[in-house]
């Protein structure tokens, strides 16, 4: 019996009366058209009564059951799997590097059983996947996590960050993290703050379609991101995607400058407040700014690798109740970084109740939940109650980026040194720079 796997109902038995599974190339006739392609399975919450077929572009279509005229066997086919090719020799000579995998799309594939992707490929299945890495390095592999990157946790970022330090001390000329987008600016901004003075670029690296459909941006954002953390000039943490939804360019963004801003798109990683630093494009990587920090042998390159739970990120709204920021100080939060409106306002029952929080201890600071644009607590009498309760302003840093900043402070520091700290520019979060020594 072929494999009908999610499919119900009459639309199972016309299958099955055809002698037809997943995996199988088929012609389907309907009233308006005719479509060649594969039959895949179908998710098992999906309507039953659609047939599934990948045409021969990649894309998937569904065909209505009750318009279908005629099913023809074209070839006979075992359903879809992920088959790892192997992997080839490393070529000597070449730099070392090694891609440290955490899990995501990156390293997903399709599940057909919920129509979703899955966390299921490893890092040496990765390197099966994009061959051409061999040609650029002598690629180690790394599965340190399997996991969906909103299950990440400040203490995954710990381990992430120690890993990545252990492989640069061991003297590896490049290092790459595989990571789920949807966290991925978190994980990001975490290792920028946690690594101090890197003599190399760690790029963080990720993609909207699993590796296993062809069209997967995972090969290519692969590459560049690979590319750069060998050759760039320039040190740091950087995220390396998509800069348009076609494969021409890859931008590399500062890694606590960068956003997700589409649920979808290639593209859909971009700088906020600041360019990208760098585009792959051709096979060839072009730098577009000079005032990095440079590649190189580092006599304080230290790791700082401590976060704190008990931070808080929370976005102001209308009508928002003071109540909910006080309910994390009662709970032991040590601070919380609020998404003001605007400039960085709250209301006033907000304002009042921050100041008494403050008052006993508790830290504050203000990012706007706006995407561009800075903070600025000076211009409106709200935004100055703000300053007078003691509420720190942090210019024009992702909100995303300060919670970690926050947490990271207070893993690191003594909680007197945390408002000092907030507010150094250490691994430009902000627009003006700052070093990390000032705090000394």
């Amino acid at each position: 019996m072929k494999d009908t796997s999610g499919y119900k109902g009459d639309l199972k038995a016309f299958l099955e009366a055809n002698n037809i599974g997943a995996g199988d190339v088929v012609i389907v006739r309907t009233d308006e058209d005719e479509y060649k392609g594969t039959v895949i399975p179908r998710y098992e919450y999906a309507s039953p009564d659609f047939l599934t077929l990948k045409l021969s572009n990649g894309y998937n279509i569904g065909v209505e059951f009750s318009k279908i005229r005629s099913i023809k066997l074209v070839e006979e086919h075992a359903p879809p799997a992920f088959v790892q090719q192997q992997v080839m020799a490393p070529k000597q000579g070449l730099p070392k590097a090694v891609i440290v995998s955490t899990g995501g799309t990156i390293a997903s594939r399709v599940d057909y059983r919920t129509g979703g992707v899955r966390p299921a490929l490893s890092a040496s299945d990765l390197l099966s996947v994009v061959p051409e890495l061999g040609d650029i390095a002598q690629v180690d592999a790394d599965l340190l996590f399997s996991i969906y990157s909103e299950n990440m946790t400040l203490s995954h970022w710990s381990k992430l960050s120690e890993r990545v330090h252990d492989y640069i001390k061991r003297g590896y000329d490049g290092v790459v993290v595989t990571h789920g987008t949807d966290t991925m600016g978190y994980a990001s901004a975490a290792l920028s703050f946690a690594l101090h003075k890197t003599p190399i670029p760690v790029l963080l690296v990720g993609s909207q379609r699993s590796s296993d459909r062809p069209s997967s941006d995972a090969a290519s954002n692969l590459i560049a991101a690979m590319v750069t953390s060998l050759k760039a000039p320039f040190s740091g943490v950087y995220v390396s995607m998509h800069d348009w939804v076609s494969d021409e360019r890859i931008s590399i963004h500062i890694g606590t400058k960068v956003r997700k801003l589409h649920t979808s798109r290639r593209d859909a990683f971009k700088s906020v407040n600041i360019s990208p630093v760098a585009i792959y494009k051709d096979g060839e990587l072009t730098v577009l700014r000079n005032d990095l920090p440079k590649r190189g042998v580092s006599n304080d390159f230290r790791i700082f690798p401590k976060f704190e739970e008990k931070v808080g990120l929370v976005k102001f709204y209308p009508g928002f109740d003071p109540s909910i920021v006080e309910s994390l100080y009662q709970k032991g939060y040590k601070g919380v970084v609020l998404e003001g409106t605007g400039l960085g306002h709250v209301n006033k029952s907000t304002t009042d109740s921050l100041k008494r929080l403050i008052r006993d201890g508790f830290i504050v600071c203000m990012a706007s939940q706006c995407i561009y644009g800075r903070v600025r607590l000076t211009v409106y009498e709200t935004g100055r109650d703000l300053l007078d309760a003691g509420v720190l302003p942090l210019e024009d840093m992702l909100p995303e980026t300060a919670f970690i900043k926050l947490s990271w402070c207070f893993g690191n520091f003594q909680r007197e040194e945390v408002p000092k700290v907030m507010r150094l520019n250490i691994a430009n979060e902000y627009n003006s720079r700052l070093l990390l020594e000032e705090v000394d």
